[in-house]
């Protein structure tokens, strides 16, 4: 009788969580092949490598549906995919609006191509994508989107794209109205993929005085809006979100989510910790957990030949502050608002997997499945934590990065962004 080939690696003694398979608790996980090869307790091996993870939480790798990474062609903003996938603990990324039917191309060939992560396209509505974050307006109207040739690069690249990008803000509606909203859409039903909408405001108003009252607009877009869309920034300290102007949960929220749509954080620089208590404690949790960093939010290197500066009135509005972060900060977040861990996990796993019609590929740890795992610390103390318009709070718990395994691949959280944790006590 032969020896059993010993597994690869096992990941031994964590907290495995698993919410597609209804796993919590204290487990190994074995890889081979780069696979899932057996988890359970107390696994007896032979492996060729065996990794002491005790303490740690150990998650099927975790998906961040917010990415901006199409580096270089974006400007500033675009990040690249392995320091804020891989390198920070996340091994599926989507990149949300940076490649476009002029861009795609060069998105398979130098993003996607290239990276150790997983990276995914919400495609976007407008012929120009992400240019600088989306900086010039006027590259965004309703004659900027070609629906016929963006439906084609959809169906061209229909491995990677998994839905739509758009922007329902109050300063394009005071410019086009609901136009090129309605184009965004007519692209996602041609698609038969999600429509991903950013809510609260982006671009500065008009100078020519034309107003618009942000609370309308998300109950413009919900009739445009079809079961599983896809509505960012809930959490937004913008008009035009899920706060209306009042200080009270928008009317129109729960028909919304009653209608089947879904809801994203998209934490990065429009997320407020005082208009996410509001939001949660009126009983609506988001469906995933986007971080939303970019070259905007985010210290790193700016390429060269982007421009240098930008007027302070729109610098400060819509992308105020650097603050370096990460998934796992952005889950911080969440339990610092009150959500259990039990909670927090399906938004960075087996939710966005749905969300991407994926969940037989990612988004958990099932045996046979490819071995995409992340590891995380899971800190206890008091820590200080900050939003983008100032607000603190303190957290008693706090994830970090340990490492991640993409296709059983092992890669160290070593990103440059990662923040180092603050002492609430510390001056």
């Amino acid at each position: 009788m032969t020896d059993p080939k010993p597994f690869d690696l096992i990941l031994r003694g964590g907290r495995v969580i698993d919410p597609a398979q209804g796993l919590d608790g204290i487990m190994d996980v074995a890889v081979s092949d780069g696979r899932i090869a057996a988890i359970g307790n107390a696994l007896p091996g032979p492996a060729t490598q065996v990794v002491d993870v005790a303490g740690k939480l150990v998650l099927p790798g975790m998906i961040d549906t917010h990415a901006h990474v199409y580096q270089y062609v974006s400007g500033r903003f675009g990040l690249n995919p392995d320091m804020v996938g891989v390198h920070s603990g996340v091994t599926t990324l989507v990149d949300q609006g940076g490649a476009s039917v002029l861009t795609f191309p060069g998105f398979r060939e130098y993003i996607v191509k290239p990276s150790a992560s997983r990276v995914l396209a919400f495609i976007s509505a407008y012929m120009v994508g992400g240019l600088e974050g989306h900086y010039y307006p006027e590259l965004y109207g309703p004659d900027c989107i070609a629906v016929a040739d963006t439906i084609r690069s959809g169906k061209e690249n229909a491995d990677l794209v998994r839905g739509v990008k758009g922007h329902a803000e109050i300063a394009g509606f005071a410019r086009w109205g609901i136009d090129a909203m309605r184009k965004a859409a007519e692209i996602a039903r041609g698609l038969d993929q999600p429509l991903y909408i950013h809510f609260g405001q982006l671009w500065p108003m008009p100078g020519d005085g034309r107003s618009y009252d942000a609370d309308t607009i998300l109950p413009e877009m919900l009739e445009i809006m079809r079961p599983g869309d896809i509505l960012a920034h809930p959490f937004t300290r913008h008009p035009g979100g899920f706060v209306d102007r009042h200080g009270k949960l928008h009317p129109v929220v729960r028909e919304a989510l009653a209608a089947g749509l879904k809801t994203d954080v998209g934490h990065g620089s429009h997320f407020s910790f005082n208009m996410a208590r509001l939001v949660i404690d009126a009983g609506v949790v988001p469906d995933t957990l986007g971080a939303d960093m970019h070259g905007y939010n985010t210290t790193v290197p700016k390429p060269r030949g982007t421009p240098s500066e930008h007027p302070d009135d729109l610098e400060n509005h819509m992308f105020a502050g650097h603050q370096n972060f990460s998934l796992a900060s952005a889950m911080t977040s969440m339990l610092a608002l009150g959500l259990p861990l039990e909670q927090v996990v399906p938004m960075v796993s087996s939710n966005p997997a749905a969300m991407l019609r994926m969940g037989a590929e990612i988004g958990a740890l099932r045996v046979g499945m490819g071995a995409d795992v992340s590891v995380l610390h899971d800190d206890r103390g008091r820590f200080r934590l900050e939003d983008n318009e100032g607000t603190q709070v303190v957290a008693e718990r706090l994830l970090r990065p340990a490492f991640c395994l993409r296709a059983g691949v092992r890669y160290d959280a070593t990103a440059v962004i990662l923040p180092q944790p603050v002492l609430a006590d510390a001056a």
